[in-house]
């Protein structure tokens, strides 16, 4: 495959990925500047994935709700729903769209060419010149709406993405994971809720929703990835043909800034809702977070999470044994989190009680402080190395397309145009 001489596009860089059997290329669309990254290699399982930065500014959940609502129709396909009869009629391995705390993306997959073009087509046209301009009831129906069920009744609200965020935190797991996050990074856009919080989502106007849409869904914001057996110049031809060249290049101020540190640890206490028939004893949950620089490289990844494994899963490990002894918790768990700009790591004990946050806190600190004085067992840290090596050599265990899963590997190429495919070039490591 010859890319070096595209009229439309310019090679940034061009790698072998001998991990992964394939080999990586880098453009630039030469109108818009859109980042095109290409993954040549010889599986019929295709995958494209187009990715907006859309940094949240409050808590109204418009990222989530547009999208939703992008797939609700569009200039070339103006029925209803496509993405439900994409979902019924195409021969997808994977169709979906995702809202992050920093970015939104379209994914997709598919074995047969003529299937991956046309879902391409759906979401290209999706994003780019959805329906949502036209019709307002799109918006209503997505995000919100006064409802009224009879004439005596009180007015409430509704539509599709505020239900799913009231479920959302109906979830303790899901609140806890939420409040690490917004507290951690209380300066940042990390502190705003991107799906939504149920309270805030009606404060978003139609006109700002629809100024969202203006401001990051545009090729200068994009990052579009294709992957597999495919006929690149082939899909870049068309790609700027019936999309990117309709745009002109746009100065996109979408960049994702860094928390400063803290002068002192933060102790923060959320609430979450019981049910009627629980016993508000024994259901506490203590977590403890730290954020990590915003400075990552793949090495600083790998080593964290061979921590955590060692740290807190391992046979043995030594602070989930501590607390687990203590009785401060009835299970003990935590991440590592790498999917966003600035890493962090979170130890969570379930089935404990607000009572023992200051001893779950102190044995947190003495178990690290010890590691830090007289290193892990050597041998979990071998276990760890091995397993998570194991995994990253085990091409195709999963239910998901593996171009999607190193698509989604690759999301530090968001923030930064320095080694894009690092997070596919870990076995030196």
């Amino acid at each position: 495959m010859k890319l070096e001489n595209l009229k439309n596009y310019t090679l940034v860089e061009k790698k072998e990925l001998a991990d992964i059997k394939s080999t990586a290329y880098l453009l630039r669309h030469n109108k818009t500047k859109a980042r095109v990254m290409l993954i040549d290699n010889d599986d019929k399982n295709k995958v494209f994935n187009i990715i907006f930065r859309t940094p949240p500014e409050n808590s109204t959940g418009v990222a989530h709700i547009l999208e939703h609502s992008v797939l609700c129709g569009s200039k070339k396909y103006p029925i209803k729903d496509p993405f439900v009869e994409l979902v019924k009629g195409s021969l997808n391995t994977f169709l979906n769209a995702i809202t992050w705390p920093d970015k939104t993306m379209y994914p997709l997959a598919s074995c047969n060419d003529k299937d991956y073009k046309n879902l391409m087509n759906v979401y290209l046209d999706a994003v780019f010149y959805p329906n949502i301009y036209d019709k307002e009831e799109i918006f209503l129906q997505e995000g919100w709406h006064y409802h009224l069920e009879g004439v005596k009744d009180d007015i409430t609200y509704n539509g599709v993405v505020y239900n799913e965020m009231k479920g959302a935190f109906s979830s303790p797991d899901s609140v806890l994971y939420r409040a690490s996050l917004h507290s951690l990074f209380p300066d940042t856009i990390y502190a705003n809720e991107s799906g939504g919080y149920p309270d805030d989502i009606p404060n978003l106007s139609y006109e700002e929703f629809l100024d969202f849409h203006r401001k990051y869904y545009h090729p200068s914001n994009s990052y579009i990835y294709m992957y597999g057996n495919i006929d690149f110049e082939e899909r870049l031809e068309f790609l700027d043909r019936d999309y990117l060249s309709n745009f002109d290049y746009q100065e996109i101020d979408s960049e994702i800034k860094a928390q400063e540190g803290f002068n002192e640890a933060l102790e923060i206490i959320k609430n979450y809702p019981l049910s009627d028939d629980e016993n508000i004893e024994n259901n506490a949950y203590l977590s403890y977070n730290v954020a990590l620089s915003s400075k990552k490289n793949g090495l600083n990844s790998l080593a964290f999470e061979v921590i955590d494994y060692a740290l807190l899963s391992s046979a043995g490990a030594p602070l989930k044994k501590a607390l687990l002894n203590k009785k401060i918790a009835q299970d003990v768990g935590g991440f590592f989190d790498n999917s966003i700009l600035q890493h962090y790591f979170t130890i969570i004990a379930k089935n404990s009680n607000e009572s023992s946050l200051q001893e779950f806190k102190n044995t947190v600190d003495e178990e690290i402080n010890k590691i830090i004085e007289n290193g892990f067992n050597k041998e979990s840290l071998n276990a760890g190395i091995n397993i998570i090596e194991f995994r990253y050599r085990e091409d195709g265990s999963s239910r998901y397309p593996k171009g999607l899963l190193y698509c989604l590997e690759l999301v530090n190429w968001l923030y930064s145009d320095e080694k894009p495919f690092e997070y596919l070039d870990m076995i030196k490591h």
